[in-house]
Protein backbone atom coordinates (compact mmCIF):
# COMPACT_ATOMS: atom_id res chain seq x y z
CA UNK A 1 0.00 0.00 0.00
CA UNK A 2 1.42 3.97 -0.91
CA UNK A 3 1.34 5.85 1.75
CA UNK A 4 -0.81 8.93 2.32
CA UNK A 5 -0.26 11.14 -1.24
CA UNK A 6 -1.57 14.17 -3.05
CA UNK A 7 -0.94 14.71 -6.69
CA UNK A 8 -1.52 17.84 -9.10
CA UNK A 9 -2.50 16.49 -12.30
CA UNK A 10 -4.47 17.93 -15.41
CA UNK A 11 -4.81 21.07 -13.44
CA UNK A 12 -6.13 19.93 -10.01
CA UNK A 13 -5.33 17.97 -6.71
CA UNK A 14 -6.09 14.26 -6.50
CA UNK A 15 -6.10 12.00 -3.62
CA UNK A 16 -4.08 9.04 -3.43
CA UNK A 17 -1.92 6.97 -6.38
CA UNK A 18 -3.60 8.63 -9.14
CA UNK A 19 -3.07 7.13 -12.82
CA UNK A 20 -0.84 9.01 -14.71
CA UNK A 21 0.26 7.24 -17.43
CA UNK A 22 -1.28 4.44 -20.33
CA UNK A 23 0.29 1.66 -22.02
CA UNK A 24 0.69 3.59 -25.16
CA UNK A 25 2.68 6.33 -22.94
CA UNK A 26 6.07 6.66 -24.24
CA UNK A 27 7.04 7.31 -20.77
CA UNK A 28 5.93 4.30 -19.15
CA UNK A 29 7.49 1.82 -21.69
CA UNK A 30 10.46 3.74 -23.21
CA UNK A 31 11.41 5.38 -20.00
CA UNK A 32 11.22 8.92 -21.34
CA UNK A 33 10.89 10.42 -17.33
CA UNK A 34 12.81 12.95 -15.93
CA UNK A 35 11.96 13.66 -11.60
CA UNK A 36 13.11 15.31 -8.88
CA UNK A 37 12.86 15.39 -5.27
CA UNK A 38 12.68 17.59 -2.15
CA UNK A 39 11.79 17.03 1.50
CA UNK A 40 9.33 18.64 3.96
CA UNK A 41 10.36 18.11 7.62
CA UNK A 42 10.11 19.24 11.39
CA UNK A 43 8.39 22.61 9.25
CA UNK A 44 11.09 23.15 6.70
CA UNK A 45 11.64 22.51 3.07
CA UNK A 46 15.69 23.17 2.80
CA UNK A 47 16.80 23.91 -1.08
CA UNK A 48 13.34 23.41 -1.97
CA UNK A 49 13.77 26.18 -4.88
CA UNK A 50 17.27 24.54 -6.07
CA UNK A 51 15.19 21.36 -6.66
CA UNK A 52 12.42 22.98 -8.70
CA UNK A 53 15.15 23.89 -10.57
CA UNK A 54 17.04 21.05 -10.95
CA UNK A 55 13.74 18.91 -12.69
CA UNK A 56 13.38 22.29 -15.32
CA UNK A 57 17.51 21.31 -16.12
CA UNK A 58 16.84 17.33 -16.38
CA UNK A 59 14.27 17.96 -18.46
CA UNK A 60 15.47 20.35 -20.77
CA UNK A 61 19.13 17.86 -20.91
CA UNK A 62 17.09 14.68 -21.61
CA UNK A 63 14.91 16.78 -24.28
CA UNK A 64 12.17 16.95 -22.51
CA UNK A 65 10.08 20.25 -22.56
CA UNK A 66 10.38 21.95 -19.31
CA UNK A 67 6.55 23.41 -19.49
CA UNK A 68 6.25 24.68 -15.74
CA UNK A 69 8.15 27.53 -14.53
CA UNK A 70 10.19 26.91 -11.11
CA UNK A 71 7.81 29.29 -9.33
CA UNK A 72 4.82 27.46 -10.20
CA UNK A 73 6.76 24.28 -8.85
CA UNK A 74 6.87 25.91 -6.03
CA UNK A 75 3.48 27.51 -5.45
CA UNK A 76 2.34 23.79 -6.05
CA UNK A 77 4.89 22.41 -3.59
CA UNK A 78 3.74 24.73 -1.09
CA UNK A 79 0.20 24.33 -1.36
CA UNK A 80 0.51 20.10 -1.84
CA UNK A 81 2.47 20.53 1.65
CA UNK A 82 -0.35 22.06 3.56
CA UNK A 83 -2.85 19.59 2.50
CA UNK A 84 -0.72 17.58 4.85
CA UNK A 85 -1.26 19.36 8.21
CA UNK A 86 1.46 20.71 10.93
CA UNK A 87 5.24 19.59 10.38
CA UNK A 88 4.79 16.47 8.30
CA UNK A 89 7.32 14.33 7.15
CA UNK A 90 6.64 14.35 3.12
CA UNK A 91 9.06 13.61 -0.12
CA UNK A 92 7.97 16.06 -2.86
CA UNK A 93 8.32 15.13 -6.13
CA UNK A 94 8.06 16.82 -9.42
CA UNK A 95 8.40 15.03 -13.00
CA UNK A 96 7.83 15.02 -16.33
CA UNK A 97 7.50 12.14 -19.17
CA UNK A 98 6.92 11.94 -22.68
CA UNK A 99 3.61 10.73 -24.08
CA UNK A 100 4.22 9.86 -27.41
CA UNK A 101 6.95 8.86 -29.77
CA UNK A 102 7.55 8.41 -33.35
CA UNK A 103 10.50 6.59 -35.62
CA UNK A 104 9.04 3.26 -34.46
CA UNK A 105 8.28 4.14 -31.04
CA UNK A 106 11.72 4.26 -29.60
CA UNK A 107 12.12 8.36 -29.97
CA UNK A 108 10.06 10.65 -27.97
CA UNK A 109 8.50 13.52 -28.92
CA UNK A 110 9.34 16.93 -26.79
CA UNK A 111 5.87 18.41 -27.75
CA UNK A 112 3.86 15.50 -26.14
CA UNK A 113 5.91 16.64 -22.91
CA UNK A 114 3.46 16.17 -19.84
CA UNK A 115 4.10 16.59 -15.91
CA UNK A 116 2.61 16.21 -12.44
CA UNK A 117 4.05 17.00 -8.74
CA UNK A 118 3.36 14.20 -6.16
CA UNK A 119 3.51 14.87 -2.72
CA UNK A 120 3.32 11.53 -0.44
CA UNK A 121 4.06 10.89 3.29
CA UNK A 122 7.92 9.48 3.69
CA UNK A 123 9.35 9.17 7.28
CA UNK A 124 12.75 10.86 7.52
CA UNK A 125 14.73 7.58 8.30
CA UNK A 126 16.58 8.02 11.67
CA UNK A 127 20.69 8.28 11.35
CA UNK A 128 21.10 4.51 12.50
CA UNK A 129 24.33 3.10 11.42
CA UNK A 130 24.84 1.92 7.64
CA UNK A 131 26.85 -1.10 6.68
CA UNK A 132 28.36 -1.02 2.83
CA UNK A 133 30.12 -3.27 0.72
CA UNK A 134 31.50 -2.97 -3.10
CA UNK A 135 28.97 -3.46 -5.67
CA UNK A 136 29.91 -5.51 -8.70
CA UNK A 137 27.61 -3.03 -11.05
CA UNK A 138 29.04 0.40 -12.07
CA UNK A 139 27.50 3.75 -12.99
CA UNK A 140 27.33 4.43 -17.06
CA UNK A 141 29.80 7.04 -18.77
CA UNK A 142 28.10 10.09 -19.57
CA UNK A 143 28.73 8.84 -23.64
CA UNK A 144 26.57 5.25 -22.77
CA UNK A 145 23.41 7.18 -20.35
CA UNK A 146 21.79 10.03 -19.88
CA UNK A 147 23.58 10.86 -16.56
CA UNK A 148 23.39 14.85 -17.02
CA UNK A 149 20.09 14.27 -16.25
CA UNK A 150 17.77 12.73 -12.72
CA UNK A 151 16.37 10.48 -15.38
CA UNK A 152 14.29 7.28 -13.71
CA UNK A 153 15.76 5.08 -16.17
CA UNK A 154 19.20 5.55 -14.77
CA UNK A 155 17.99 3.83 -11.37
CA UNK A 156 17.23 0.23 -12.16
CA UNK A 157 21.30 0.36 -12.43
CA UNK A 158 21.35 1.30 -8.43
CA UNK A 159 18.43 -0.55 -7.71
CA UNK A 160 19.94 -3.83 -8.71
CA UNK A 161 23.26 -2.56 -7.02
CA UNK A 162 21.26 -2.20 -3.80
CA UNK A 163 19.50 -5.32 -4.23
CA UNK A 164 22.36 -7.59 -4.51
CA UNK A 165 24.02 -5.98 -1.32
CA UNK A 166 21.12 -6.73 0.56
CA UNK A 167 21.03 -10.38 -0.61
CA UNK A 168 24.66 -10.40 1.22
CA UNK A 169 23.64 -8.54 4.35
CA UNK A 170 24.74 -5.14 3.83
CA UNK A 171 22.05 -2.25 3.31
CA UNK A 172 23.83 0.16 1.04
CA UNK A 173 26.84 -0.08 -1.12
CA UNK A 174 29.41 1.84 -2.58
CA UNK A 175 29.60 1.66 -6.81
CA UNK A 176 32.59 2.85 -9.02
CA UNK A 177 32.08 4.29 -12.32
CA UNK A 178 33.02 3.19 -15.79
CA UNK A 179 37.02 4.09 -15.28
CA UNK A 180 36.92 2.33 -12.22
CA UNK A 181 37.17 4.99 -9.82
CA UNK A 182 34.66 5.62 -6.98
CA UNK A 183 31.66 6.82 -7.71
CA UNK A 184 28.60 6.64 -5.01
CA UNK A 185 26.58 5.04 -3.21
CA UNK A 186 23.64 3.20 -5.11
CA UNK A 187 21.73 6.13 -3.85
CA UNK A 188 23.32 8.64 -2.39
CA UNK A 189 26.38 10.34 -2.47
CA UNK A 190 29.46 9.01 -0.21
CA UNK A 191 32.08 11.27 1.76
CA UNK A 192 35.01 9.81 3.63
CA UNK A 193 37.11 11.26 6.38
CA UNK A 194 41.41 10.50 6.47
CA UNK A 195 43.26 12.56 9.51
CA UNK A 196 40.31 14.69 9.72
CA UNK A 197 40.37 15.60 6.15
CA UNK A 198 37.00 15.60 3.95
CA UNK A 199 37.18 14.02 0.67
CA UNK A 200 34.42 13.10 -1.84
CA UNK A 201 34.56 11.79 -5.29
CA UNK A 202 34.89 14.19 -7.81
CA UNK A 203 32.50 15.06 -10.41
CA UNK A 204 33.32 13.47 -13.53
CA UNK A 205 29.49 13.20 -15.54
CA UNK A 206 28.96 9.71 -13.90
CA UNK A 207 27.51 10.16 -11.02
CA UNK A 208 24.71 12.89 -9.75
CA UNK A 209 26.34 15.52 -8.20
CA UNK A 210 23.43 16.42 -5.61
CA UNK A 211 21.79 19.39 -4.00
CA UNK A 212 22.31 18.07 -0.17
CA UNK A 213 25.70 16.95 -1.30
CA UNK A 214 26.83 20.69 -2.11
CA UNK A 215 24.69 21.79 0.71
CA UNK A 216 27.22 20.00 3.23
CA UNK A 217 30.25 20.82 1.28
CA UNK A 218 29.47 24.38 1.70
CA UNK A 219 28.50 24.19 5.36
CA UNK A 220 31.68 22.27 6.22
CA UNK A 221 34.40 24.28 4.68
CA UNK A 222 32.00 27.33 5.90
CA UNK A 223 32.80 25.80 9.50
CA UNK A 224 36.84 25.27 8.91
CA UNK A 225 36.86 21.70 7.81
CA UNK A 226 38.84 20.79 4.58
CA UNK A 227 36.68 19.32 2.18
CA UNK A 228 38.49 18.01 -1.15
CA UNK A 229 36.60 16.69 -4.62
CA UNK A 230 39.59 14.16 -6.03
CA UNK A 231 39.81 10.65 -7.78
CA UNK A 232 39.02 8.07 -5.02
CA UNK A 233 38.96 4.14 -5.30
CA UNK A 234 37.46 1.65 -3.38
CA UNK A 235 40.78 1.01 -1.14
CA UNK A 236 40.29 4.72 0.25
CA UNK A 237 36.81 3.79 1.61
CA UNK A 238 38.03 0.73 3.00
CA UNK A 239 40.76 2.71 4.91
CA UNK A 240 38.79 5.42 6.02
CA UNK A 241 38.73 6.80 9.67
CA UNK A 242 35.10 7.84 8.73
CA UNK A 243 32.17 7.38 6.80
CA UNK A 244 29.03 8.86 5.76
CA UNK A 245 26.70 9.36 3.25
CA UNK A 246 24.59 12.85 2.07
CA UNK A 247 21.05 12.50 0.21
CA UNK A 248 17.95 13.95 -0.45
CA UNK A 249 15.61 11.55 1.20
CA UNK A 250 17.73 10.51 4.16
CA UNK A 251 19.93 14.07 4.42
CA UNK A 252 23.00 13.11 6.40
CA UNK A 253 23.75 9.60 7.55
CA UNK A 254 26.84 7.79 8.85
CA UNK A 255 28.15 4.24 7.75
CA UNK A 256 29.39 1.94 10.62
CA UNK A 257 30.58 -0.41 8.84
CA UNK A 258 32.49 -1.75 5.73
CA UNK A 259 32.46 -5.48 4.71
CA UNK A 260 33.34 -6.58 7.98
CA UNK A 261 35.25 -3.39 9.29
CA UNK A 262 33.60 -2.07 11.91
CA UNK A 263 33.89 2.03 11.73
CA UNK A 264 32.98 4.60 15.05
CA UNK A 265 30.41 7.47 14.40
CA UNK A 266 32.68 9.98 14.10
CA UNK A 267 33.10 13.10 14.97
CA UNK A 268 32.83 14.55 11.59
CA UNK A 269 29.67 13.23 10.54
CA UNK A 270 27.75 13.92 13.12
CA UNK A 271 29.28 17.66 12.74
CA UNK A 272 27.94 17.73 9.06
CA UNK A 273 24.44 16.63 10.15
CA UNK A 274 24.51 19.26 12.77
CA UNK A 275 25.27 21.36 10.57
CA UNK A 276 22.74 20.93 7.93
CA UNK A 277 19.73 20.74 10.15
CA UNK A 278 21.33 24.14 11.60
CA UNK A 279 20.91 25.26 7.97
CA UNK A 280 17.83 24.05 7.19
CA UNK A 281 15.71 25.63 10.73
CA UNK A 282 17.92 28.79 9.72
Amino acid sequence: MHSRTWTFFEDRWHEGNVPIMGVRTHGAWMASSVFDGARAFEGVTPDLDLHCARINASAAAFGLDPVVGPARWMDLARDGIARFGARPELYVRPMYWAEAGYGGGVMFDPATTRWCLSVYEAPMPKPAGVAVTLSPFRRPRPDTAPTEAKAGCLYPNGARALAEAKRRGFDNCAMLDAYGDLAELANANLFLVKGGTVFTPAPNGTFLAGITRARVIGLLRGAGTEVVEARLSYEDVARADELFSTGNYSKVVPITRVDDRELPRGPVAARARALYWDFAHG
